[in-house]
């Protein structure tokens, strides 16, 4: 089980103060990538204001993601589409999993929320199965409410 508590005190640190939302996702996505080693994948789509339907690829770190993922399809756009947080122990159980790259095995999406607006998805993928579970939930949403603060 992953401990949470450095990297969410560091997100706390540096996130304190600093008003511009792109800023805020970039530092959350590095920040959390640097963590964990079996973090293989990590980062934002965000809801296109042009295509409130669509998510588009936002601050990431990781291998090439897709540039834009419509609601509803794979677990990103499950998420976006639900609301809620998408668990996968194994993306190629997942009817619809989206291969933005193939070495993916595992993945959560958490919704990102300004009040009661959805602005995008935290997406975490691990190139091992199984690697993400309810710690690692409650973690990335606890964490994920601090973006739009």
């Amino acid at each position: 089980m992953r401990d949470y508590t450095d990297v969410e005190m560091q997100i706390c640190g540096v996130l304190e103060g600093e008003p511009n939302r792109t800023a805020r996702l970039a530092t959350v996505a590095c920040l959390l990538s640097q963590a964990f080693e079996d973090f293989y994948w990590t980062g934002f789509y965000l809801v296109d204001p042009e295509k409130p339907d669509e998510l588009v690829v936002g601050p990431y770190q990781g291998t090439l993601g897709c540039l834009r993922i419509p609601f509803g399809e794979g677990v990103c756009g499950a998420a976006a589409a639900q609301r809620r947080t998408v668990v996968v122990a194994d993306v190629h159980a997942f009817a619809g999993h989206i291969a933005c790259d193939a070495a993916s095995e595992s993945e959560i999406v958490v919704p990102v929320f300004d009040g009661e607006t959805l602005i995008g998805v935290l997406d975490v993928d691990s190139t091992r199965k199984d690697t993400f579970g309810k710690a690692d939930q409650v973690a990335l949403e606890r964490i994920t409410g601090l973006i739009a603060a």
